[in-house]
């Protein structure tokens, strides 16, 4: 079998057992090199830009999450 047709069936039909997989690998490593703690803030920092990030390109209004977050 060829690899581009395999890495193609494999991103067609199990994209999201990869993504676990690679996800989970690389949380291991940053942990084994960086600490779990490290680790852990990289991995929210990463989280809180994907929320910005998800909000901006779905046009929405990024003051209003930011109010939500950050209410008197």
């Amino acid at each position: 079998m060829e690899w581009d047709k395999l890495l193609s069936e494999l991103l067609k039909y199990h994209r999201g057992k990869l993504v676990g997989i690679l996800l989970g690998l690389l949380f291991g490593l940053l942990t084994a090199f960086l600490g779990f703690w490290r680790t852990l803030f990289i991995g929210i920092c990463i989280l809180i830009g994907y929320i910005i990030g998800k909000k901006i390109d779905e046009h929405k209004s990024l003051k209003k999450l930011l109010e939500r977050f950050f209410e008197d």
